[in-house]
């Protein structure tokens, strides 16, 4: 609940440390953020425009498929890297899925997005569990030094923020997908590719950090055409893709094999991070 996650924020407007009144989350100088009836708190602040968030179609596929088990295994193994963890922060939570999964037995997680679509899930996804909206591109809301790990799972990474809000000692945990990722369906639905050199590009954009470890997640799904649709909504190509012509892709994907089930492969690459001698505070 918001309960549990208000001690580690701060005010994104003046870093005051921030109290849980009715309705309301408040800072010493005044600053307020209304509660919304869903549980979470919105931290955006200022005019500019935020990042491109998550629509309420892809909310809602990820939710059905995370829902549907796929993706457990990668759950698991972020539960077992999370172990023993006090604090942990969901960087681009979604809908929780994976922090929900996280917690263990009595730690505390704080989700932020910035879709208010998901952040609204994510807000129940876990009783120890706040959540916020919030631009991980922005001085983040959380005091400095607080969480034992940080996930990131599919999600923009700012290396010198996270590397702020974690103790020492802390770990930054990142999924992305991995080479072969949603083969053979990423042909034969023309979707976007993973970068071959995806490795090299996340530790360069994390230079406050060491790597300390790697690890590569593959295994085979059966999917029938609604789960196909909804792995692709949830995606990054949802953005490129409309619904009808997907609809037609997967009709015709389905028509050629002549079968309920098409079988495609998951591949997510683990990587564990710890901070480095250059992390900072935020000015």
């Amino acid at each position: 609940m918001l309960a549990d996650a208000v001690p580690y924020l701060v005010c994104p407007v003046c870093r005051g440390a921030l109290e849980l009144l009715p309705g309301t989350v408040r800072c010493a100088s005044g600053h307020a953020f209304d509660i919304a009836r869903q549980g979470y708190v919105s931290l955006l602040t200022g005019s500019k425009p935020p990042g491109t968030a998550d629509t309420p179609q892809m909310v809602a596929s990820r939710e059905a498929f995370l829902g549907a088990g796929h993706y457990a295994p990668l759950a698991g193994e972020l539960a077992s890297i999370c172990s023993g963890a006090s604090v942990v922060v969901d960087a681009g939570a979604g809908t929780g899925y994976y922090l929900a999964r996280a917690l263990g037995s009595s730690a505390i997680g704080i989700a932020f997005d910035i879709s208010k679509h998901a952040v609204k899930r994510a807000a129940r996804a876990h009783e120890r569990a706040g959540a916020f909206v919030g631009d991980v591109w922005q001085p983040l809301p959380i005091a400095d030094g607080v969480a034992d790990v940080v996930l990131d799972v599919f999600a923009p990474r700012n290396g010198p923020e996270f590397a702020r809000v974690l103790r020492e000692g802390g770990r930054l945990v990142v999924v992305t997908p991995a080479s072969g990722h949603l083969r053979p369906l990423v042909e034969k639905l023309g979707l976007l590719t993973v970068d071959e050199d995806k490795r090299e590009r996340v530790a360069r954009g994390l230079p406050d950090f060491t790597l300390a470890g790697q690890s590569l997640l593959t295994y085979d799904l059966e999917l029938g055409p609604d789960e196909v649709a909804e792995v692709v909504r949830m995606g990054p190509s949802a953005w490129h893709l409309e619904d009808d012509v997907l609809r037609a892709r997967i009709s015709r994907l389905f028509a050629e094999k002549n079968l309920g089930k098409v079988s495609t492969q998951v591949a997510f690459e683990l990587s564990i991070f710890v901070t480095g001698p250059r992390s900072r505070p935020v000015p």
